[in-house]
């Protein structure tokens, strides 16, 4: 059972955050001013317009972050909001129709590259880091878990995140509500049955409103510019392994690897979707199978091993670093038997990539 509790003790907004909102809760820098002037604008006008109405009573509440796993009581969730359960190895979209795949794969390879966050954005961040993002990850994990949310909902709603944060800076105290509107608005997106909009607020243990929540939502689609399909890691491994398939073993084992990706904002968002995903094959396959890239994937993708590797080395150092971190909500889930007990496989200490 999801418990807010596991994440307590988090960060108290200073008092001129209650009392001036719409000046310190965010604020909007760009890289590219000549091409985002005007946007930014109208963003900074909607967002001074947004926070100005926002309900204030929860604003100095504590957001529920940082892992601790010893207090709290059991969250009850009803179950009437979950979505229906789902094979998860059954996922809704299919993408290697034959006729078309090669033509799928060339508009998502054009597509991730529009609608991918900026790589370093985190540098740019004056009061967030990559471990709270990693925390607010982890949890989304949870939630997904708690609902039974589709694996596409998780990457979707990671992406909105990270391409909200590229664009607006926020405060610590607002992150766990940036992250719970873009899990709502994904599943929104990707769900037959998505929860409804009272369920995310209770799973903040009431540290937002419902109106803040809706406000934060809107002001999301508008600096996503209303672009929700966005090609994610998880669409790309499905095309690798529909186009050369795999055992179920090495198929979950690359689905983990692929999960524990979205942890680490540094290093992996500056490798693409379809970059990651061709990691995450390659390390699988290589661990179950003793094999790494296959032919009909270099071709069918155009990326050769040595253009993977880089991606592959630092998803290596992730996998064996897992076990020892403190967040363990992807361990924790391909660890069932569902999905084979994958997350208990060790990929070799050394890869033979010279």
């Amino acid at each position: 059972m999801l418990t807010v509790s596991h994440y307590t003790v988090l960060y108290e907004l200073p008092n001129s955050v209650v009392s001036a909102p719409s000046k310190q809760g965010f604020a909007i820098y760009v890289d590219e001013p000549e091409q985002k002037e005007n946007y930014s604008c109208q963003v900074a006008e909607e967002l001074d317009s947004s926070l100005s109405q926002l309900d204030t009573s929860a604003m100095t509440s504590s957001i529920h972050l940082l892992l601790d796993l010893s207090t709290g009581s059991p969250m009850i969730v009803d179950t009437s909001f979950q979505s229906k359960p789902e094979d998860h190895m059954e996922d809704a979209v299919t993408l290697a129709v034959e006729e078309y795949a090669e033509d799928i794969h060339k508009y998502l390879r054009e597509a991730e590259v529009r609608f991918r966050p900026k790589p370093h954005y985190m540098r740019k961040q004056p009061d967030i880091t990559t471990g709270m993002r990693a925390i607010l990850v982890d949890w989304l994990v949870e939630v997904g878990e708690e609902y039974k949310l589709q694996t596409e909902t998780l990457y979707l709603a990671v992406n909105f995140l990270d391409r909200f944060l590229s664009c607006m800076s926020v405060l610590r105290g607002k992150l766990q509500l940036v992250g719970t509107a873009a899990v709502l608005l994904a599943a929104k997106y990707e769900e037959i049955y998505p929860p409804e909009v009272d369920e995310f607020v209770y799973i903040t243990d009431d540290t937002y409103t419902k109106r803040q929540l809706l406000r934060m939502e809107h002001l999301l689609l508008k600096v996503l510019a209303f672009d929700l399909t966005a090609p994610t890691i998880n669409q790309f491994l499905l095309q690798y392994i529909q186009r050369h398939g795999v055992c179920m073993r090495t198929e979950n084992f690359a689905r983990y690897l692929a999960e524990l990706s979205l942890l680490e904002a540094d290093p992996f968002l500056k490798y693409l979707p379809s970059q990651t995903a061709a990691a995450a094959y390659c390390l699988a396959n290589y661990t179950v199978n003793r094999s790494f890239w296959p032919e009909t994937l270099a071709a069918f993708t155009g990326y050769s091993l040595s253009e993977i590797v880089p991606c592959l080395t630092d998803l290596h150092k992730a996998c064996l670093d897992a076990p020892h971190g403190q967040l363990q909500a992807i361990k924790e889930k391909y660890k069932c038997s569902k999905y084979l007990h994958v997350s208990l496989l060790e990929p070799p200490a050394v890869l033979p990539l010279q």
